[in-house]
């Protein structure tokens, strides 16, 4: 009997373990519905949140765990004024600057007293303005996760303490071009792409470093995988030409740094990627997460499987909402069941996971049937 662990290290060397493996994202929103934390520890503090990965995982006996956010510290109490309860599942802590409500619903809404001020590409000085070492995760619009760089990998290690060997461990790091949109605004970034090309990639190179730096570092620690989060690169945002010059070089480099460390490392990208499947695969990454069905992108497993399944794993490609969040039981078992089907049919390195995140109201019940439906319908044999 294979244990989950080495289930996951398998299908992404490309092999046959003895069943699917299971390993789905959780969203912050649902991990806050199902568990009902305290949503500021939560979101701050190493152990709360990684206690309640484990719990999660545990429930819904993922084969797998992403930690998605590391370098936890306690910065977030510098220049705290008020803390406002407003209910068991609602806290809004005042600062000078800004607004940050947390909740059960999903992630932190941060709202800042005065705008930000946006910068054009004209207006960067690249050593004054793009640090040398990287500080902070762009979790979401306004949204920043502070890293605490003498602590960077601590939440690895308590993992490490509390469960071992059990199951596979993912780390995750984010994009230079994510970096890049957050710095500049969304606008001014992809205008900037076309107005000058040639320093806008030398603030991508510059992101890239401190990175890759951190990359280096994590795998270090006892984890079998780094998540590349990319969630703008697909069609919505950029060309596929715009990809190859933007997205892939940068990406590939931090993708070489932490292969020749020995450990997988794979994509995640949102949405429509259809149009550039091959493209990704000459990052070198190990594989590829997401591969959103219909409606919400493009991406046809069986299709994906013939263009890049002898090169990359697969992660994928359950669609959360339109699946698992709005349909009947019925619905999701025949979803599930074609998603399962279609991944054994290539024998080897497929991984059954939601395309993107757990969706924050997805149920309990819904979640446990994804397991159900690997024992049942997931072996090999």
């Amino acid at each position: 009997m294979t244990d989950s662990r080495q289930r996951v290290i398998q299908a992404m060397n490309l092999k046959t373990p003895d069943r699917v493996p299971l390993m789905c994202q959780f969203s912050l929103g649902f991990m806050m519905n199902q568990l009902k934390p305290d949503p500021v520890m939560f979101f701050y503090d190493l152990k709360t949140f990684a206690d309640g990965l484990i719990q999660l995982r545990e429930t819904f006996r993922f084969d797998g765990i992403l930690i998605s956010l590391h370098g936890h510290s306690d910065d977030w109490k510098k220049g705290l004024l008020q803390t406002e309860n407003i209910d068991a599942g609602k806290t809004i802590l005042h600062y000078e600057d800004r607004t940050e409500i947390h909740s059960w619903i999903d992630l932190p809404v941060i709202r800042f007293l005065k705008p930000n001020q946006t910068k054009t590409i004209e207006d960067v000085d690249i050593d004054r303005d793009i640090p040398d070492e990287i500080d902070y995760i762009p979790v979401s619009g306004n949204l920043y996760f502070r890293l605490n760089r003498k602590e960077l990998y601590s939440i690895f290690d308590y993992f490490h303490e509390r469960v071992g060997n059990q199951f596979s461990i993912h780390g995750e790091i984010t994009s230079p071009f994510d970096y890049f949109l957050d710095f500049l605004g969304y606008q001014n970034a992809l205008m900037a792409l076309i107005l000058e090309p040639e320093k806008c990639k030398q603030i991508l190179a510059r992101y890239t470093e401190g990175i890759k730096k951190i990359a280096i570092g994590m795998c270090r620690k006892n984890i079998d995988a780094i998540k590349i989060s990319s969630p703008f690169a697909g069609m919505g945002f950029i060309s596929p030409e715009f990809y190859a010059e933007f997205v892939l070089p940068y990406e590939r480099e931090i993708i070489t740094a932490i292969r020749n460390c020995g450990k997988h490392v794979y994509i995640h990208t949102c949405g429509y990627i259809g149009d550039r499947l091959e493209l990704m695969c000459e990052s070198g990454a190990s594989g590829l997460e997401c591969l959103d069905p219909v409606p919400v992108g493009n991406v046809d497993l069986e299709d994906a499987f013939r263009r890049i399944g002898d090169r990359m794993f697969i992660k994928g490609n359950i669609d959360s909402v339109n699946t698992l969040l709005a349909n009947d039981d019925d619905k999701v078992r025949k979803d599930v069941l074609k998603i399962i089907e279609t991944g054994k049919t290539k024998g080897k390195g497929f991984i059954l996971s939601t395309a993107c995140s757990i969706a924050p109201r997805v149920t309990k019940e819904r979640v446990l049937m994804l397991s159900e439906m690997i024992s049942e319908y997931g072996s090999y044999n």
